[in-house]
């Protein structure tokens, strides 16, 4: 059975899909090296080494992402192809989802966004909000920016003592805000004794909050309640606290689909059956 091998070459993490005859997903795996190239071929080699694949059951290399920019030869003597970056997230989207029609919100250094309509796929938008901020904002307050450190600290926050909600400032329903609304990210800071695990769950949610609210209306009159959520930032255990909280205020869906992390690269390797059937 021959694969087709779908690669997303980021700054220092390469992430790497294969999929079959039959497009069945084969063991997703992310790589993390000290520059884009020395990522891409460890990664290549550790997932063709830990799957026991051999060079000439690959059919096609089908690389994306923005350290894909400097790959001129192909990989390894195999069939290589470049493809467009948003391209690959909707195919990937699209296709782990199950959904025809949807925005997908592509959570990374910053966003980007993605609107899917059938076989149409085109690039909306983004906002310099993402992974980037996550970790300068941490570096900047709470002087770490692994990842990992901030996600520990967060769990012990209190989100109540960083951001001002209606409830702190209105004793009456606002008609369309319910009383657990956030009014102002880090609105509450200046009058409470914010420590260092809440200061980390704030900065948490303000990405999250902020990456939703822009996700949601830039849809705003175009008829899409389908937002799929795909990049690293899905793992944060507060995507679960902050997205269903915005699927009740907007009445929009979000959905993070099973690879999430690894939707871009799986978008790459079906971009060939796409580029094979148009040609």
């Amino acid at each position: 059975m021959s694969l087709i091998i779908g690669i997303d070459v980021g700054g220092s993490t390469t992430k790497i899909v294969g999929i079959d005859d039959h497009q069945a997903i084969k063991s997703p795996m992310s790589i993390t090296g000290s520059d884009p190239i020395s990522s891409l071929f460890g990664a290549f080699g550790k997932y063709t080494h830990d799957n026991n694949i051999e060079l000439d059951s690959i059919k096609h290399v089908m690389l994306t992402g923005v350290g894909a920019s400097g790959i001129s030869t192909p990989i390894y003597g195999l069939p290589t192809t470049q493809v467009d970056e948003f391209q690959a997230d909707g195919l990937g989207a699209r296709f782990d989802s199950g959904l025809g029609k949807l925005v997908v919100v592509s959570m990374g250094t910053g966003t980007t966004l993605v609107r899917v309509d059938g076989d149409t796929i085109n690039h909306i938008g983004g906002i310099s909000m993402g992974g980037g901020t996550l970790q300068g904002m941490s570096h900047l307050l709470l002087k770490t920016s692994h990842i990992d450190e901030v996600v520990e600290l967060a769990s012990k926050g209190d989100i109540s003592r960083i951001n001002l909600q209606i409830k702190d400032i209105s004793k009456c329903d606002i008609e369309g805000l319910p009383m657990y609304a956030t009014a102002s990210l880090f609105g509450k800071v200046v009058n409470s004794n914010a420590t260092p695990c809440d200061i980390a769950k704030g900065i948490i949610c303000m990405v999250l909050e902020t990456i939703g609210s822009c996700a949601v209306l830039s849809q705003v009159g175009e008829g899409i309640k389908d937002f799929v959520l795909i990049g690293n930032l899905t793992r944060l255990p507060e995507c679960q606290l902050i997205f269903p909280m915005m699927e009740s205020l907007y009445g929009v869906r979000f959905h993070i689909p099973a690879h999430a992390c690894h939707c871009t690269a799986l978008g790459a390797a079906l971009s060939y059956y796409k580029d094979t059937k148009n040609g």
